[in-house]
């Protein structure tokens, strides 16, 4: 039971005792009245009118007590009403004397309690009540009310018996007026059930329908389905598929199956089943074609968007490979023609030779970062894990990169650790990133400002960060750093390069299963740190160069 429905039961019973209370009470105050009055009027405190009342206010506190416990409880309270007004009345001359209406206190109570079973125990305990006082009167000599208290008895006997049935009325008028709102709430719930587009159905665990409502199925009414198997709605080759589904919403509380109408071999049917709290399934039923129609495209489109990137992923790395080997040829012979291998050379010409072999040096590294890139895109990306020291590889870099700095008219700075840190990753990958990183920086760092690369480890986390002084990157070009082919800064500054140096790096942190993030401010330069798991501790074997497959 959920708490809003336990929490309006707790309030429909204290609507349904209130009358009771109010008996009750009532009556226990107009003893007291009536005892008072006596008192006050002269009669012994214990003669046979204040011991009549006495019984009738133990009745009416016994009562109350036992009309809290339940429909057992309720039950007692009528037994113990039928003594109270027996014994009042055998006190005050039997049915002959001003409480006899006190026999009439059990079908009172049972009227105020209802229910069927606690009327006819009313009736007939009030029936013996009278029963009992007649055959007193008969048999016994009954002690006899006084004449000064006689009216004043008559008038509370006759008082609190209309009380109680009044009370009663009052209940049962309470009682038809839920009822009826009851019913309205469920004439209301049925029709929205009746109107939405679903069919729901209660089953019995072998799919038979127990009762149906909603919208119809094929050519199937709810009310035609009741009494009848649920796989009346499936063709008979999902039928197999429709018992599993049965059985497994009887294991696990749940399950959902697609099957195609027996009218409709093209159509289909999702039907998703749930287990209620007494057994039975509650089956939903609803017309799935249009929705396995756009899912099926969607996943079409998938397909095609990943085969057309596959499809670019291998053009760009054949391209890539092709356009090296003559490239290399014109290195080649531009490296001889600026070192003089051959002979001298007019200064003109060793000027042409250097921005011939500066030019393919770029280029070389344009291509290199395509086929990278191309790989990581097409999953065919292999990292070679070898054990090695971190700081030499940063190092190597830093060493490549200080002419460049020098030319630019940019501090270099490096801060790595004294003490080594034993890496197991992929060499190239991890210099590609301090490159990438440092390259960047000096491009968009102007002159007379620094650069500064830090290396540290975190546990098993070997931290690269590379921070400069320079013009910072804009919020809107933030966003798309990270993305092949995107760049940030002005033309001129885009015109020198490919737009993948962040995506590389990007790109080799997660095959490490680690992250890049990016930290700028417009004038205030750009702080980029790439965090990685890599570290091993330094008592480690070195061990032989392995390869790790992508994906």
């Amino acid at each position: 039971m959920g708490p809003a429905r336990a929490t309006s039961s707790k309030a429909r019973r204290r609507s349904d005792a209130a009358p009771g209370l109010l008996w009750h009470a009532g009556w226990v105050l107009a003893i007291a009245a009536t005892m008072g009055v006596l008192a006050a009027r002269g009669l012994p405190s214990m003669g046979p009118e204040m011991l009549a009342l006495a019984a009738g206010g133990a009745g009416a506190l016994l009562g109350a007590g036992l009309s809290r416990l339940g429909k057992r409880g309720q039950l007692s309270a009528v037994l113990t009403w039928g003594l109270a007004g027996a014994a009042a009345c055998h006190l005050t001359g039997g049915v002959a004397g001003p409480l006899a209406a006190w026999c009439l206190a059990p079908a009172a109570a049972a009227a105020i309690f209802r229910g069927r079973q606690i009327l006819a125990l009313g009736a007939a305990t009030a029936l013996a009540a009278a029963a009992v006082s007649t055959l007193d009167g008969l048999l016994l000599q009954l002690p006899q009310a006084s004449p000064q208290a006689a009216p004043w008895l008559g008038l509370l006997a006759l008082g609190t018996i209309a009380l109680g049935f009044g009370a009663g009325l009052i209940g049962v008028e309470g009682s038809l007026g839920r009822d009826s709102r009851r019913k309205a709430r469920a004439d209301q719930v049925l029709q929205i059930l009746d109107r939405q587009p679903l069919l729901l159905a209660t089953l019995d665990r072998s799919g038979r329908v127990i009762s149906a409502v909603g919208a119809p199925v094929g050519i199937y009414a709810p009310a035609q389905l009741e009494g009848r198997s649920l796989g009346l709605l499936v063709a008979e080759p999902d039928l197999p598929a429709l018992a599993e589904a049965l059985h497994a919403a009887a294991r696990d509380r749940g399950a959902s199956v697609y099957v195609s109408p027996p009218d409709d071999p093209d159509g289909w049917l999702e039907i998703a089943l749930r287990t209620g709290e007494d057994g039975t399934l509650v089956a939903a039923v609803r017309d799935a074609r249009d929705q396995l129609v756009r899912e099926r495209r969607l996943e079409a489109a998938r397909l095609s968007a990943d085969q057309q990137n596959a499809g670019k992923s291998r053009f760009l790395a054949n391209m890539s490979h092709e356009l090296r080997t003559p490239l290399n040829a014109i290195m080649g012979f531009s490296d001889i023609m600026r070192q003089r291998l051959f002979g001298p050379l007019g200064d003109r010409y060793a000027e042409y030779a250097e921005l011939i072999h500066e030019s393919g040096t770029h280029l070389l590294e344009l291509i290199n970062d395509v086929l990278d890139m191309s790989k990581i895109e097409a999953e065919r990306f292999e990292l070679a894990i070898e054990h090695f020291d971190a700081r030499d590889a940063v190092q190597a870099v830093l060493r490549l990169m200080r002419g460049q700095a020098d030319r630019a008219g940019v501090n270099l700075r490096g801060v790595l650790p004294i003490g080594p840190l034993p890496a197991e990753a992929d060499r190239r990958a991890l210099k590609q990133i301090a490159l990438n990183l440092i390259s960047n920086a000096l491009k968009f760092t102007p002159r007379g400002g620094a650069v500064t690369v830090t290396v540290q480890g975190d546990g098993d986390v070997l931290e690269l960060v590379v921070a400069d002084s320079g013009v910072g990157i804009a919020p809107d070009d933030l966003v798309r750093l990270g993305r092949p082919f995107e760049q940030a800064g002005d033309a001129e500054q885009r015109q020198a390069g490919s737009g993948l140096g962040l995506s590389l790096v990007r790109a080799f942190a997660r095959l490490h299963n680690g992250e890049m993030t990016v930290e700028s401010e417009m004038g205030h330069g750009t702080t980029v740190t790439v965090r990685m798991p890599v570290l091993v501790p330094a008592e480690a074997e070195a061990q032989p160069p392995r390869w790790r497959q992508q994906g």
